[in-house]
């Protein structure tokens, strides 16, 4: 993995052109769903953000969470780390709302995740921020390395974190216990990891990450998500980028 920081604006624009195979869609808003398999009133939810996820516009990703494997049924994609980043939310807003399924758009406002019309709104509303989803962020899968550029920052910004995040565009489970058994649901967008590709202070920037190192188990995608703040205490998403990976060529016997 590798970081290099580019001379200018010209240079950038130079790489990309030359690049093969760029995700160049002008992403508006970046919709975090924090979901549970034991959670009766998610599954809606989870099909809306498979709807939205469709709309080149928008990067909406899936974050399955832990808390409620307690009521009989262990879910089967949860990371304790989506529990940690939920509740560092809430902590940062200062509402102390954590809940299923639940949606935050752009790291800054949350909403329930089945009701549709209560998304755009807040999606135009914290459009009105104009660092929100300021930066551009280009994605490139050529030469079998994922190469992700972001900046340069639009105006005055804070530090931010550039965030990997490996990506399962579609997960099929069937649930055996709990509020939803018997029920085979269809996850989308599903996180599966989250690696930090480095910090961001308005400069255009570069990383290469090898898509081999990306593709583990039944990955074929990734997201990109630059963040102001930290982990422990996220801010505003910056900019984001989504883009299917490649198939791994087939290895030639001789």
């Amino acid at each position: 993995m590798q970081c290099r920081h580019l001379a200018s604006a010209s240079l950038m624009a130079g790489l990309l052109i030359a690049s093969q195979a760029v995700a160049r869609a002008e992403q508006r808003t970046v919709l975090e769903l924090f979901t549970s398999q034991g959670c009766s009133s998610c599954p809606p939810a989870d099909k809306l953000l498979g709807e939205l996820a469709k709309d080149p516009n928008i990067v909406a990703i899936s974050l399955p969470i832990d808390i409620w494997d307690y009521l009989g049924w262990k879910d089967t994609l949860a990371l304790p780390g989506h529990s940690v980043r939920q509740r560092a939310y809430a902590k940062v807003r200062g509402d102390r709302e954590v809940y299923t399924p639940q949606i935050v758009v752009n790291g800054v406002m949350h909403v329930l995740g089945s009701d549709r019309d209560a998304i755009e709104r807040v999606i135009a509303e914290t459009d009105r921020n104009p660092q929100v989803m300021s930066l551009p962020v280009l994605l490139s899968t050529d030469g079998g390395d994922l190469t992700v550029t972001v900046g340069p920052a639009p105006g005055k910004t804070e530090n931010a974190e550039v965030w990997l995040c490996p990506i399962e565009r579609a997960v099929e489970v069937s649930i055996g216990h709990g509020e939803n058994r018997g029920s085979t649901l269809t996850y989308h967008n599903v996180v599966r990891a989250w690696r930090k590709l480095g910090e961001w202070g308005g400069a255009p920037s570069t990383w290469r990450v090898p898509i081999a190192d990306i593709m583990t188990g039944n990955v074929d995608a990734a997201a990109i998500l630059v963040q102001e703040g930290t982990r422990e205490k996220p801010g505003i998403i910056l900019g984001a980028g989504f883009t299917p990976l490649p198939a791994p060529k087939p290895t030639l016997n001789r």
